[in-house]
């Protein structure tokens, strides 16, 4: 297949690309500057210049494509109700440009908390501004019915891996500067993780074989204790860890404080996945967020 992909140079994207490559797809790569264009150029990619608040262009390209696999997401937390309404309306404009088609929209969303129990395939958070992703994926789930085969797979709150420059890789730079790595509260609140590669082999399964209205879980280590992610943090960078108070984290501090485990189990069974990448606590050990 021809398939449209946005987010292809980014993190994950970055490791689909190769998965697609491997299956014998042709990728498109939505390339916001020039330097990202000739990131994709060099990794087999054709580039398309624009970004996702281009709705005409991401409706021609999808229209002109075999299939869309939608992993950029906004990411400047000062702004995250314009990143949302530009998630959203992007993937109107995908929906209506493959409506009656049969191809697949695949999108990258995450895993809900579900206060007390882990979250499921089957559980759905979409109410208020923390369900905004689920509000989306919702409706991307609900194209089954305009012959649209669209599949969400939620990532967990950490996709680690060398290289990795999201939260966990915050969060050593906050210990850094504080001198001390923290935690809010107890720390008992836990995190959910998948490897980088264990998440590509996903999406790419997800275009290949998931059927309509499919929700699936990319998760690795259902959630790890915040307090035992400090300590490894602590350790590596040779720092204590203790608690601190969620403002002193920073916007991440209430983040942890969320207890948000989250199971792979039914999309293990559905599509033969199974995480084989080392977990996020052996990432931090291997040295993979040091400065």
């Amino acid at each position: 297949m021809r398939l449209l992909v946005t987010g292809a140079s980014g993190w994950i994207g970055r490791h689909v690309v190769p998965e697609l490559h491997a299956a014998g797809h042709q990728v498109v790569g939505l390339a916001r500057s020039t330097a990202s264009a000739q990131a994709l150029t060099a990794a087999g990619v054709e580039p398309l210049t624009g970004d996702l608040s281009n709705t005409d262009l991401l409706r021609t390209a999808a229209t002109d494509s075999d299939g869309v696999l939608h992993l950029a997401y906004g990411h400047d937390f000062s702004r995250f109700a314009e990143a949302m309404a530009q998630d959203a309306a992007a993937v109107t404009a995908f929906g209506e440009a493959l409506a009656g088609s049969g191809k697949p929209l695949v999108i990258a969303s995450g895993t809900p908390a579900v206060p007390g129990a882990l979250a499921t395939e089957s559980d759905w958070v979409t109410e208020g501004i923390t369900g905004a992703r689920g509000r989306v994926a919702r409706a991307v789930v609900d194209l089954a019915e305009q012959d649209v085969r669209g599949v969400v797979v939620r990532l967990p709150r950490s996709v680690h891996g060398a290289g990795d420059y999201g939260f966990i890789a915050w969060l050593a730079q906050i210990a850094e500067q504080a001198g001390l790595s923290g935690y809010p509260g107890d720390g008992s609140a836990r995190w959910p993780a998948v490897h980088v590669t264990d998440a590509a082999r996903l999406f790419r399964l997800a275009v290949d074989v998931a059927a309509p209205g499919t929700v699936l879980h990319a998760v690795g280590d259902q959630g790890i204790e915040v307090r035992e992610i400090a300590s490894a943090l602590g350790e590596r960078l040779g720092l204590p860890s203790g608690t601190r108070s969620a403002e002193e984290i920073g916007f991440l501090g209430g983040m942890m404080a969320v207890d948000q485990p989250a199971s792979g189990a039914g999309t293990e069974a559905l599509l033969d996945w199974h995480p084989t990448g080392p977990g996020l606590l052996a990432d931090i050990a291997a040295g993979h967020y040091d400065r």
